[in-house]
């Protein structure tokens, strides 16, 4: 058994630990070459996320999905670089969006530079993603259009919010649906795609996917408050503290507005004041630790993980669908 990729995922095939670990390497390679440029400025703005690491969720996904097909195809590996970098490029205008100081562990690009770099390093980003594109073909060039309208309208529902009598948390899950599960499903078509597996196989890796990655952001919003360290260099309540709605803050809510319990009701009034008082913070983190919407949010997170399994069920007994399996587990597992 061999460990490779995000969270500690197993391998205990040789022959597709060894795809894995080639496939994954060619991705690094070609990030790096992708976000090269003879303007050195840009070379080290579009290289400091691909420097500052990562999970790397959506290119093990690519390669995992291409053992349905011909896992060797030469449009496996830019397919896997294209979706890492749209996800990079959407790290930099998130972080101006949000105002954050650090990603990965390291200064945000924002930080580093100002607005107006992470802004353009990101359309840079999406363009080399874009000349990738080129060259796989048209239907890979459509299959990321959609995907990136997706994203890009979660994105402004987020903005937005809740249109009036829209149930907020229903509003969320579409929103993550676009924001992050877009993007993820396409890492599954296109593993599938790119390989030559049949459509039946391209449609069950697309809906496996789209479901994986909500689960995938669900647990990141319960790490948020659960975790004493979080993986992504954020220190635990960032999301908190900037105000945020994550789904555990959004089922606190509607439980206050649908019970009127006093304490929910205090706990909401805290959310809402100014946390960026250290007390007040850890006060609120505490709080939001104790109540039972934190588990209700995990309690969500695992019946996605659970529908991406079950979307795997039609799929041949294979040591990839076991990993694609044992991916499930390492979501919900994040989430406690």
């Amino acid at each position: 058994m061999t460990v490779v990729g995000p969270f500690g995922l197993s391998v205990r095939d040789q022959a597709l630990e060894a795809d894995v670990q080639a496939g994954m390497t060619a991705v690094e390679a070609g990030l790096l070459e992708a976000t090269k440029s003879e303007v050195s400025f840009i070379t080290d703005a579009a290289q400091h996320l691909v420097k500052a690491g990562g999970k790397r969720f959506r290119p093990l996904l690519v390669m995992l999905a291409a053992q349905f097909g011909d896992p060797d195809a030469p449009g496996i590996v830019p397919s896997g670089v294209v979706v890492e970098l749209t996800h990079l490029a959407t790290l930099y205008h998130d972080d101006v969006m949000d105002e954050a100081e650090v990603r990965r562990g390291v200064p945000s690009a924002n930080a580093r530079w100002d607005n107006s770099v992470a802004v353009l390093t990101g359309d840079f980003l999406f363009a080399r993603a874009s000349h990738i594109l080129a060259d796989l073909g048209p239907e890979a060039v459509r299959v990321q259009a959609e995907a990136f309208e997706r994203l890009v309208t979660g994105q402004i529902m987020e903005t937005a919010g809740p249109r009036d009598g829209r149930d907020p948390v229903d509003h969320y899950l579409d929103v993550i649906g676009g924001k992050t599960g877009s993007l993820i499903a396409v890492a599954g078509r296109f593993g599938a795609m790119m390989s030559g597996a049949d459509e039946r196989v391209v449609d069950i890796l697309t809906q496996y996917g789209e479901r994986l990655g909500i689960a995938f952001q669900l647990a990141d919003d319960v790490l948020d408050i659960a975790s004493d360290s979080h993986e992504s260099g954020k220190t635990p309540g960032t999301d908190l503290r900037e105000g945020i709605p994550t789904l555990p803050v959004l089922l606190l809510r509607d439980r206050a507005r649908r019970e009127a319990r006093p304490e929910d009701l205090a706990l909401v009034a805290l959310l809402d004041s100014d946390l960026t008082d250290d007390a007040r913070h850890a006060e609120a983190l505490a709080a939001m630790r104790a109540h039972p919407a934190l588990e209700q949010a995990r309690r969500e997170t695992v019946r996605y993980a659970e529908e991406a399994r079950a979307a795997l069920t039609p799929l041949r007994e294979c040591s990839a669908k076991a990993a694609l399996v044992e991916l499930c587990d390492a979501v919900v597992h994040r989430a406690g």
